[in-house]
């Protein structure tokens, strides 16, 4: 009775794991976005440009408005402090409570200066001398670096630099998710490789199966000899064997596939075995013109020699009179008043305060401050023309990479149509290599051959659908490595964004 009830109990659990499992009729299009949504480096890939994406938000950002608010509700000390003059040192206790807010508004101006309003109000109660002193300030001024107008604008090269990154990182992405979609596409297509290879190895496990038959009834016959009955049962045994191994090798490569595409390893997969291709005519010339518009590592030259520019630009700017101009305006009222050794009123304080600041002229202050570069042996001299060849450098690294693409994207458009051209040839080949293991198979039925013969057109036969298999896939993984190299697909005709 527990013998049954153990043995209920797993094959309940073995139906339920069975149910449990999924099945995935996959195309190499579902597998690609299988892998784009479970990928790793995808996803990290992904935050960098967000970051970048952050950033250059926050670029753009200084170029508004900003205001700012500080508040002190309250600040109380109590301490020891010093005072120092003529007569000497001496040494004196404090006891204060101090309310306070300051509001700054800044406007970012886009030659790297700014404009700005303060608003500051405080009021400090001395709680020894009981005194209360009420302070109001506004201000509006400039500040205006010169160099940036002439010079380096730092405001300006800011956001440039992150619009750069901006960029960088979108095209960075984009050359993972083509590297993931080659990697995706070689994996399906070793896996395609292998179902196709098994098939073939189980059709040639029947013909042989088939051969075999033939072979002892002649025996029994007396039609041939037993050393060619023999031969043909080891070659059926040898069928059988890469059989069995084509199969194992099939299983391996599926793992690997579901372990590429994120997939559990206990769900099952299946993949067409049909051998469509469109066949499609390259250009070469366009092929390299796209390449080099759209290739990363050009246009990661691009962005070094820009930014490079701009930091030729802040060097030399070192070397430059510089100067910048501080002004302001403003109007104060302060009220330091003692009433007979008690507190002024906080409200009364205030109206005195404010009083004051009508009553009290514009406080103002402009100023010019100019740096002049007189002798530094030639110091910012040489820091600039470093920048300058390291510019130079960057230019023939980038005149290099041009070449090397040319020159790969071309070699890969020849192999490409060059697979194309072997797969429309083993096409054909294939079917002459059946007509001729047919007839092969009905003469020695007939007695017109040996095994021998037989033997060696279905090697022939075999060998026909491999080439054919491996030219279709090479020309599958040409395409796809295309697609790679210029950002465009060539059998839809669409430039991939």
């Amino acid at each position: 009775m527990k013998k049954l009830l153990s043995t209920s109990i797993l094959t309940i659990f073995c139906v339920i794991s069975l149910n449990s499992q999924d099945i995935y009729n996959l195309t190499l299009e579902q597998s690609i976005e299988i892998a784009k949504a479970k990928s790793l480096s995808i996803l990290r890939l992904g935050q960098d440009t967000k970051i970048a994406k952050y950033n250059l938000n926050s670029a753009t950002s200084k170029l508004k408005t900003h205001i700012n608010l500080d508040i002190n509700t309250p600040k109380y000390s109590e301490e020891i402090r010093s005072f120092e003059d003529s007569t000497g040192v001496s040494y004196f206790p404090v006891k204060q409570l101090k309310y306070e807010a300051n509001l700054v508004i800044t406007q970012p101006l886009p030659t790297d200066g700014n404009i700005y309003i303060q608003n500051y109000a405080s009021t400090l109660n001395d709680m020894r001398k009981k005194a209360r002193y009420t302070n109001l300030r506004t201000r509006v001024g400039l500040s205006q670096p010169l160099d940036a107008l002439y010079g380096y604008n730092g405001l300006k090269s800011t956001l440039k630099r992150a619009k750069l990154g901006y960029e960088q990182s979108n095209k960075a992405l984009k050359r993972e998710e083509l590297n993931l979609i080659y990697l995706v596409s070689s994996g399906y297509y070793n896996l395609l490789s292998l179902q196709k290879k098994s098939e073939i190895a189980l059709l040639d496990l029947e013909r042989q199966t088939e051969a075999y038959e033939i072979s002892k009834n002649k025996f029994a016959a007396g039609l041939i000899r037993e050393v060619d009955a023999l031969q043909m049962e080891v070659d059926l045994a040898e069928a059988q064997n890469n059989y069995d191994i084509a199969i194992l090798n099939e299983e391996s490569v599926r793992n690997s596939f579901k372990e590429l595409l994120g997939i559990n390893l206990n769900d099952s997969i299946n993949i067409s075995n049909e051998l469509k291709y469109n066949v499609v005519i390259i250009n070469p010339d366009i092929a390299i013109n796209l390449a080099l518009k759209n290739r990363l590592e050009i246009k990661e030259q691009e962005i070094q020699i820009q930014l490079q520019k701009i930091n030729i630009k802040q060097q030399k700017t070192q070397g430059m009179i510089r100067g910048s101009i501080e002004a302001h305006f403003e109007k104060e009222g302060i009220n330091p008043q003692l009433e007979g050794g008690n507190y002024t009123s906080f409200n009364k304080s205030l109206d005195n305060s404010w009083q004051d600041y009508k009553d009290r002229p514009v406080n103002y202050s402009v100023g010019l401050k100019i740096s002049v570069p007189i002798l530094d042996w030639g110091e910012n001299r040489a820091m600039v023309k470093a920048a300058e060849a390291r510019l130079t450098q960057i230019n023939y690294r980038k005149e290099e990479i041009e070449r090397e693409i040319e020159t790969e994207v071309r070699n890969l458009v020849a192999n490409t149509n060059s697979n194309l051209k072997r797969l429309q040839l083993l096409e054909k080949n294939v079917v002459v290599a059946e007509k001729s293991f047919e007839i092969t198979r009905q003469r020695y039925s007939d007695g017109d051959i040996d095994s021998q013969a037989l033997a060696l057109e279905r090697s022939r036969l075999n060998n026909a659908y491999t080439s054919h298999l491996q030219a279709y896939i090479n020309y599958q993984l040409s395409l796809a490595d295309l697609m790679r190299k210029t950002f465009y697909d060539f059998r839809t005709q669409q430039e991939i964004e």
